[in-house]
Formats: C-alpha cells, sequence, structure tokens
C-alpha cells in the first residue's frame, strides 16, 4: 500500500538529510502534522513503548527521525485494520529483523503470517464497505 502524500523533509533540510545519523530531527508536532497521527496519539505510543522517539532535546522535547515517521506510517496504516499495539510492536520488531538479516526465516515465517492476517482483515473492511455504500444507495432511494 502506497501513501497518497509521502513525508516531506522539513524545508531547512535536504530530502536524506534526516536519514543520516546525527541528521535534522522533528518535534512532535511537525510529525503529528506528517502522518496525521495527534499529539496524544504519539505520546501514547512513546508511553507504551510502541515507538519511542529517537531523541530528546536539552528541555526534554521529543525528536524524531525520517526512520521514526516511516514507522509512524506504518503503524498508520494497521489501524484500521485493527491490529493491537502488541501486534504493532511485534510487526514493527518483525520488520526490523528482515532489514537487519533478510534470511531471518523465523522473521519472514511471521510477516507471511501478518500478510495474511492484514489480508484478512481488509477483506472483511471490503465487505463492510459494501454494506455501507447498499444503504447509502436505499437512503437516496427513499
Amino acid at each position: 500500500m502506497t501513501n497518497a502524500h509521502p513525508p516531506q523533509p522539513p524545508a531547512n533540510t535536504q530530502a536524506g538529510d534526516l536519514a543520516q545519523p546525527g541528521a535534522a530531527t522533528l518535534q512532535i508536532g511537525a510529525v503529528a502534522e506528517r502522518t496525521g497521527l495527534s499529539l496524544r496519539t504519539l505520546r501514547h505510543y512513546d508511553e507504551v513503548g510502541l515507538l519511542t522517539p529517537s531523541a530528546r532535546s536539552e528541555g526534554g522535547f521529543r525528536l524524531y527521525t525520517s526512520a521514526d515517521v516511516e514507522r509512524l506510517l506504518l503503524i498508520r496504516r494497521m489501524k484500521p485494520l485493527g491490529f493491537s499495539l502488541e501486534e504493532m510492536a511485534d510487526l514493527l520488531d518483525t520488520v526490523e529483523a528482515l532489514h537487519r538479516d533478510s534470511g531471518d526465516a523465523a522473521a519472514r515465517q511471521r510477516l507471511a503470517e501478518y500478510l495474511g492476517s492484514a489480508e484478512e482483515r481488509r477483506d472483511k473492511l471490503l465487505r463492510t464497505l459494501t454494506m455501507a455504500d447498499e444503504f447509502i444507495t436505499l437512503l437516496r432511494a427513499t
């Protein structure tokens, strides 16, 4: 699934700067704007350990890297499918394990299971959407 509006780098950085060690970071407000997630949600993800920002400023503000933003976009895509926080955390760990070692058989198996689950959940959402469309059509015809 592709994101219609990929995150853009801050105006004062180059596109690749955020991926560089020691590169620019974003504060929580900018991350909320880019991801469409609320400040409350971002703080909650930090509190429960789903996604801890890569750094904190001297003043204690959460600082996110482009990798953090990409993880948040993945989480955002899981939300409509009804994945639990625990499932989201496990899937993020699985993806990271595959990035470290693409031959990790256990991680590949977990990924395949999540893919099957995501497809089933998507199909269920599609059936629900179809019923909603039918309902709206009936209301319009009334």
